[in-house]
């Protein structure tokens, strides 16, 4: 019993290593992409197409695609962390970019007849307005890959889709239930966290 505890605590936090740096690389790639698709609205339909298409991917197949690509690729946490941040662009890009282009043109504006340069503009004025739908994505992102971790298993990624893999294989609930558990619980927690920081930062 101790073995299986200790077990399940180490992938729970390997699990949450996978997440936490798959939506920081999809955090850091779509946050600076939506800024300047705000100002390249001839650039969107390509972009948002192309993350498009990678949520269009079934997640096992896109591991299976990645795996012969040199450097990306790879039996192992590479290639889940790469997968698992594609699939976590899409919520994170089309939520910035919607919530930049949904402030008011009128504070914009303002903020120009106040004398604020375009980068101040958007520090002071447009990522404070959107930060609630910026925060809605990264919450649809962390919860969709908390999900998506678990298939990682199959490639050698780890994380908890060990026990789920596992389970499966040797017919056993308890097994599989030793890994959706924590992960339900992993979602249900990001869900209410990041919930609770939209909310906080929602203009009253």
């Amino acid at each position: 019993m101790n073995g299986r505890a200790s077990e399940i605590a180490a992938l729970t936090l390997e699990h949450l290593q996978l997440v936490a740096l798959s939506v920081a690389i999809a955090a850091a790639i779509a946050l600076p992409a939506a800024v300047l698709l705000s100002r390249r609205a001839a650039w969107r339909p390509w972009v948002v197409g192309f993350a498009n298409l990678a949520q269009t991917i079934p997640s096992l197949a896109l591991f299976g695609f990645l795996l012969p690509i040199p450097l990306i690729g790879g039996i192992g946490k590479r290639t889940a962390v790469v997968a698992l941040a594609l699939y976590a662009l899409l919520p994170i890009l089309r939520n910035t970019l919607v919530g930049i282009l949904g402030v008011d043109p009128t504070v914009r504006e303002l903020a120009v007849a106040m004398g604020m340069t375009g980068r101040q503009i958007l520090w002071q004025v447009e990522l404070p307005l959107a930060a609630p739908s910026i925060l809605a994505g990264l919450r649809i992102a962390t919860v969709a890959t908390i999900g998506g971790a678990t298939i990682a298993a199959a490639i050698g990624g780890g994380g908890l889709g060990v026990f789920i893999f596992r389970g499966i294989a040797m017919l056993d609930t308890s097994t599989v239930l030793a890994g959706a558990v924590p992960a339900a619980l992993m979602a249900l927690a990001a869900d209410e966290g990041l919930e609770w920081m939209e909310r906080r930062f929602s203009p009253r």
